[in-house]
Parts: C-alpha cells; structure tokens; sequence
C-alpha cells in the first residue's frame, strides 16, 4: 500500500473511531429523587436511604436533607430495592425500575409493618418495552411484559436482572450495527472501482482496508447479539423474527464475501481477470449488505 494510500485508510479508521466511542459510552445512567414523610405528611431529615442494585448487589447510600429530599445520581439503568428507615417512626422497602433519566420515588414511614418488594408502588411499576427488541423508551421492560402478573414478576427479581442485562446488550449491539453500517456502504460503493487492471490501486487498496474494518465491527456486533441472556417463555413478534431471519443471510455472507474478495483481490494482482467462484465476490457481497439493512430497518423502524 503507497503512502498516501495508507494516509487516506487511517484517516477513514479514525474516523470510525471517533465516531464509535460517543456512541459506546452511552451507558444508561439515572438519577433516583425523592421526599421521605411520615404519616402525617411531615417531611423527614436525615433518613438514611439505601438503594441496591439487585442485578450487581451493589448499594449506594443517601440520606435526606432538612426538606426530607434525597437523590442518588449516576445509578444504572435496572431493577433496584430501596430501603430507609427511621427508629420510633417505622421503615420501608421498595423496588423501582430506572431507565436513562431522572426518576422520582416518594417515600412514607409509618408504623406498618415494612413494605415487601410485592408491595412497591405503582411509580416503580416497569414499561411496556419489547422484551426481545433493544429499548427505545426511558424504562428497561419488565417481565409483566412477558404475561406474568406483578406479584410474579416482583418475585422474580433474577430474572428481572436477567432481562435488564439482555436489554442493555441489545442497545450495544444495535448501536454497533448503525456503525457498521458506514463502512458497508463504503465498502460496497467502492466495489466497482476497485477491479480496475494495475496492481495496487489506491481503490482496490481502500476497498480492502474498509472491507476488513467492516468485518471487525460487524464481529463486535454479532458478539452482544449472541451472548445477550436468553429469557425462557419469551415470545418472539414479527420485526424480531425477520431481524433473526436476515442474520442467517448475512451471517454466512460476511464469512464468505472477504474469502471470495481475497480470491478476486489475488487475481487481479497477478494481471488476471477475476474468474471461478471469485467472480461471486460482487453478488454475494450485495446480497449481504442487503440483508444486513433489511434486519436493522426492522428493528430500527416501527411497522
């Protein structure tokens, strides 16, 4: 590859690059808000307040201030237990689902029995989200999403956590996937161009340089797709069913279209016309690009 070949590549991977990170670093973050009262609607100070993570069992601690107001920032988004109490006045614990924004969990203490994770109320109730498509709402789903009554699902904190963790994948994977995007069309784009005659052109060089770059974000992307937790009882509805039919095109065709370029690319080195099964690097490589947009429009578009 000449200089200004190389010059030209890495200019396009940093590109890539800046563009990914802003998008990676995306992680949902929220902040939990609220005022503690006692039963007569008195504000309380100084309440300790303590809110579990309950897929990580991490705990974060807060405490009101003289207007009975607490906050807890920075907290990601899932299922989480909040507890306070106070001695002489009573204690209570509730579950609440963060999504990306800020949320509000008004607390009251009272001489009753503490309040079970059964019993939370209803601002903690969870969204309506697909539970198989990556999340476009503030809220993460929730397994009521799932058919199951609210005492089940309140009961079923792992599995909540469960689908928390699958949801957050599939952002990731579907973010990638609108990255991965650009490289594609470039690399398809430049497929023409880049069966010219002389050895080494700087466009047969980019075509190869893109190509490569769109298969490694393309494996990044497949990575959160798969490894995402699967939920049993799950129903799988039509965008998602036709997301998963297109990958078994395009999967087998971003393994087969770089064998066959690299084939083609050999050939025309040697002075050669692209010849054999080399000559379906086009096709293949057009059907691919072509699946892999019809799976993310249908995730990605509402129909």
């Amino acid at each position: 590859m000449n200089p200004k070949t190389a010059k030209l590549v890495f200019g396009v991977v940093l590109i890539f690059v800046l563009t990914a990170n802003p998008l990676l670093a995306q992680d949902a973050r929220a902040t939990l808000s609220g005022t503690i009262t006692d039963s007569s609607g008195k504000v309380l100070p100084n309440i300790k307040v303590n809110v579990k993570n309950l897929y990580t069992s991490e705990s974060t601690e807060a405490q009101t201030d003289s207007a009975g107001h607490y906050a807890v920032p920075n907290l990601a988004a899932g299922d989480y237990e909040v507890s306070a109490s106070a001695e002489g006045i009573g204690s209570i614990v509730a579950k609440v689902t963060l999504g990306e924004t800020q949320q509000t969990l008004d607390l009251l203490l009272n001489a009753a029995p503490a309040q079970s994770p059964q019993s939370a109320p209803p601002s903690a109730a969870p969204s309506d989200n697909l539970p198989n498509a990556p999340s476009t709402s503030k809220t993460a789903p929730s397994l009521e999403d799932l058919g199951f009554s609210p005492a089940e699902s309140q009961a079923n904190a792992k599995e909540q956590a469960l689908l928390d963790k699958r949801t957050h994948m599939l952002k990731i994977h579907q973010r990638m996937g609108l990255i991965t995007t650009i490289p594609l069309i470039a690399t398809v784009l430049l497929g023409p161009g880049a069966g010219g005659k002389s050895e080494g052109t700087a466009t047969r060089d980019l075509h190869v340089a893109l190509g490569a770059l769109t298969g490694d974000l393309y494996g990044i992307t497949a990575w959160y797709a798969i490894r995402a937790p699967k939920i049993k009882g799950t129903e799988k509805r039509g965008p998602i069913r036709f997301h998963e039919a297109m990958a078994w095109i395009h999967g087998p065709g971003m393994i087969l279209t770089p064998i066959l370029g690299a084939m083609a690319f050999s050939q025309k080195n040697n002075g050669e016309r692209v010849h054999g099964i080399a000559a379906a690097h086009g096709p293949v490589a057009i059907v691919t690009a072509g699946a892999f947009g019809a799976a993310l429009l249908s995730v990605s578009l509402k129909f």
